[in-house]
């Protein structure tokens, strides 16, 4: 007997590769079983990790197997029930996940495949198929876009990126630098030569000899230096440099007025929660401006935002009127996608209400790319609502969807950003 032992050096990552294997091949079951998780968990836990169970129907690999081929008639010892050409009722399948109740059959079962997701894994599938409406500026992707952008000379290139300017200039400084002694010299020579012309020397004097071959040796030798050398040559340099591209922001207003009792609050945090947690996962180039309100309005940080105890009456319209300063003073330009979610409980001045609609229609919803609006109540529908519809009938980027209870959150969230048809 042959034993073979791997003694390769692996990471503790080994099985990466038929990890991902196996997420793409059960992408679909996946899915699901992350979809029954949530329903089980609050959406402070969402960026933990879970394990999720698959029916093991779906796991099952294919196999192929020899057939016998024929008719074949096979003996079983032991056989004291049954006779040739008798009828019986086909076994039925179990329960599975083990949840049936007791009893003394003898059939066995396999359980659920447990299989756990990591955070990242799992906040891979909760998000996958969500976006923000209405990207028709510059769609935001977690790719980087780069463009070209000279960056000096290069020593080495293509012939189609010399600088000839740079080159040229380049060869004048090596020539000038290596013909500088031979120069000195045949100005010194030549001088000295034409002086003694003068004073009367005859040309076949010795001195004067030397001085003629020691010009012409120092005019050969500067007339060697090549004009141009492959050590002169600068090749234009091209950097790729993160392209600077349309930004998004997110306005996230909350109704903190008194109407709104700490279950409301509650749960306009948590669907914000949710938001945050979006917007930063999916988007790299996204900023978020958190904006509360009772009887009047004020742009906070996000502790504040959630966990600020400041409470009185109601005027939402002074939400609307920070909203729209904001938007004129900060991301007014054309390079911004602007995005709007309000969650509150409709319970506002009538009057107000009326206010409310005006400024968005007129103002606010010309500005922004996509409006949510979400309202937290459990019972009839409130006069902020009425008016509101009013608006969704004016433009179609403005969404609006109602929260009862906390099991409301997650669909109601899907549904408001969930990722349109191409």
């Amino acid at each position: 007997m042959t034993y073979l032992i791997d003694r390769r050096l692996q990471g503790k990552n080994k099985s990466a590769i038929n990890r991902e294997r196996f997420l793409r091949r059960y992408k679909s079951q996946i899915k699901d079983a992350v979809g029954r998780a949530i329903k089980g968990r609050s959406i402070t836990d969402i960026e933990n990790g879970e394990k999720v169970s698959i029916p093991v129907k779906d796991v099952n690999e294919p196999n192929f197997g020899h057939a016998h081929g024929g008719v074949w008639e096979t003996v079983n010892p032991g056989n004291k029930e049954y006779q040739k050409g008798d009828q019986f009722n086909r076994p039925r399948g179990g329960g599975g996940p083990g949840r049936g109740k007791a009893g003394n059959s003898d059939q066995t079962n396999e359980d659920d495949f447990i299989f756990e997701l990591s955070r990242e894994e799992f906040m891979n599938y909760f998000f996958e198929d969500l976006e923000l409406p209405n990207m028709v500026k510059t769609q935001l992707t977690a790719t980087t876009e780069f463009k070209n952008q000279r960056a000096g000379y290069n020593m080495s290139g293509t012939p189609s990126n010399i600088h000839v300017l740079r080159s040229l200039r380049g060869a004048l400084g090596r020539r000038i630098a290596v013909g500088g002694s031979s120069r000195k010299h045949l100005i010194e020579a030549e001088n000295e030569l034409v002086a003694l012309l003068e004073e009367g020397v005859p040309l076949d004097d010795a001195r004067v000899v030397e001085l003629k071959r020691l010009v012409h040796h120092l005019h050969t030798k500067l007339l060697a230096i090549p004009f141009i050398d492959p050590f002169d040559l600068r090749y234009s340099n091209r950097i790729k440099v993160p392209k600077p591209t349309t930004q998004a922001v997110m306005f996230c207003i909350m109704d903190v007025s008194g109407s709104m009792d700490e279950s409301r609050k509650d749960t306009a945090k948590r669907f914000f929660i949710l938001l945050y947690l979006f917007l930063k996962r999916s988007y790299d180039k996204i900023e978020v401006v958190f904006i509360r309100h009772h009887t009047a309005a004020a742009e906070v940080d996000e502790e504040e935002f959630f966990h600020s105890r400041e409470s009185g009456g109601t005027v939402v319209s002074s939400a609307l009127h920070l909203l729209q300063k904001i938007i004129s003073e900060r991301y007014g330009s054309g390079e911004w996608n602007s995005y709007v979610a309000q969650a509150s409980d409709g319970d506002n001045w009538d009057n107000d209400s009326v206010l409310c609609r005006q400024l968005l229609i007129n103002t606010i919803m010309p500005a922004v790319q996509y409006y949510t609006y979400v309202e937290i109540t459990d019972g009839p529908q409130q006069n902020l609502w009425e008016q509101y519809v009013e608006v969704g009938n004016h433009h179609r980027n403005f969404a609006m969807q109602k929260i009862v209870t906390p099991a409301d959150i997650y669909p109601v969230f899907r549904e408001l950003f969930k990722k349109q048809p191409k």
